[in-house]
């Protein structure tokens, strides 16, 4: 947490859990237009709203929103924020230490191009047996965001492709089906749940045998995700927390669906013959004008995620 406040959380109603910005964003709003909440400040904190004898905080840089005080349960359904009460932070020391499925064979999904204006959303699957666990690890599989060289995330993710024990499935939503299925679902969360929930169940189906499915917990409502799996019929355990890319099977994940992301990224920045930088900072702001001045408005959705607030700065 970003306050210094955690130590007292104990002693009234506390919830803390992670939010994305344009959730978060959503959620400003609906306060800052209801007269029982009023705006006040917190150190770190990007707002704070008080009000039914509890304060809303939410915290950018840590990506979570935290509900304080007597009124704390109350409010946390007044505003349909389905979440269980705080638990108390391990160490750090203590979050790399796997639980018991992980050490048993089982599924790791995780996402590359969320954050990113242009390009695709890929979700990546990899099932792995104990053996082919050790084979992961002894390629170096860690989360593919510590691996600074593209080019050693593509030959880590064509030697996980060839090692047995080992299953990859790969599901890379284009930003025009992306757009799409963004304005059907109106949400971000719902539409990684929906990608997530395909590639374990398509997984799945491959490997009947396998019983468990780890994904980080990308959503406030952990059952976004459950309810998306659930929908797919598959039969399998699905187990969610912060860091899951800890695990070598879902750090695979992640190198796989890195992997494809940039090789998306290549090929189209090349026939469009336009650079297509990552992020969403003002040079990507830079670069999409370039594009509109060489393709027009109506090619935007084929390379860009449009909900972005660039587009509307552009």
């Amino acid at each position: 947490m970003c306050d210094k406040q955690d130590n007292k959380r104990e002693m009234a109603g506390s919830y803390s859990f992670p939010m994305s910005c344009e959730d978060a964003c959503r959620l400003q709003g609906r306060l800052a237009g209801s007269p029982s909440f009023r705006e006040t400040s917190r150190p770190y904190a990007r707002y704070c709203y008080e009000g039914m004898e509890a304060s809303v905080t939410y915290y950018e840089k840590k990506g979570r929103l935290v509900l304080q005080g007597r009124g704390a349960e109350e409010l946390l359904n007044a505003l349909g924020l389905n979440v269980t009460v705080e638990q108390k932070e391990l160490p750090i020391a203590a979050s790399t230490q796997a639980y018991p499925e992980e050490k048993l064979p089982h599924i790791g999904v995780d996402e590359s191009g969320k954050g990113d204006y242009f390009g695709p959303l890929v979700v990546a699957g990899v099932y792995a047996d104990a053996a082919g666990m050790k084979r992961l690890a002894a390629l170096g599989c860690r989360d593919s965001k510590q691996i600074r060289n593209e080019a050693q995330i593509a030959r880590i993710a064509a030697a996980i492709r060839s090692e047995s024990g080992v299953e990859v499935e790969l599901l890379c939503i284009g930003p025009k089906r992306y757009n799409e299925l963004y304005r059907q679902m109106g949400n971000l969360n719902r539409l990684l749940a929906w990608g997530h929930a395909r590639v374990i169940a398509a997984l799945h189906a491959r490997v009947p045998s396998c019983a468990h499915a780890l994904s980080d917990q990308f959503a406030a409502n952990e059952w976004v995700l459950r309810r998306a799996l659930a929908a797919t019929g598959a039969s399998i355990r699905l187990h969610q927390r912060p860091h899951a890319e800890e695990d070598v099977v879902v750090a695979a994940a992640s190198i796989m669906a890195r992997a494809r992301f940039v090789e998306w990224m290549e090929q189209t920045s090349r026939g469009a013959q336009c650079e297509f930088p990552l992020g969403c900072a003002p040079h990507v702001l830079s670069a999409a004008r370039i594009f509109l001045q060489k393709h027009g408005r109506d090619r935007l959705p084929d390379v860009a995620k449009l909900h972005f607030k660039l587009t509307e700065q552009l």
